[in-house]
C-alpha cells in the first residue's frame, strides 16, 4: 500500500485527470486543495520548489503534473 497525496487546485485540468485516474484505478488518495489552504501550499512549495499543481506524492517520490507513466511505475500499474 502506498501513501499518494495529491497537491491540488479546484480550477485544475490536470488535477482532476490525476485524481480520477486514481479512482479508476482504485487508488485511494488524499486531496489537498493549496488554494484553499496556505499552509499547505507553502509545504508543497517547500518540498518540491513547484508552484505548479497537481504535485503528487506517493511515498518519499514527488510527480510534477500528471505524468501518467511515471505514476504506473510509482504505483505498479498496469494500463
Amino acid at each position: 500500500m502506498h501513501t499518494v497525496t495529491v497537491y491540488s487546485t479546484p480550477s485544475c485540468h490536470f488535477c482532476h485527470m490525476a485524481k480520477d485516474y486514481f479512482k479508476e484505478k482504485g487508488v485511494e488518495f488524499t486531496d489537498i486543495d493549496v488554494a484553499a489552504d496556505p499552509a499547505k501550499r507553502k509545504e508543497m512549495v517547500d518540498l518540491t520548489k513547484q508552484l505548479g499543481v497537481p504535485v503528487i506524492r506517493i511515498d518519499d517520490s514527488f510527480v510534477v503534473g500528471f505524468n501518467k507513466p511515471r505514476l504506473m511505475e510509482l504505483l505498479g500499474l498496469s494500463d
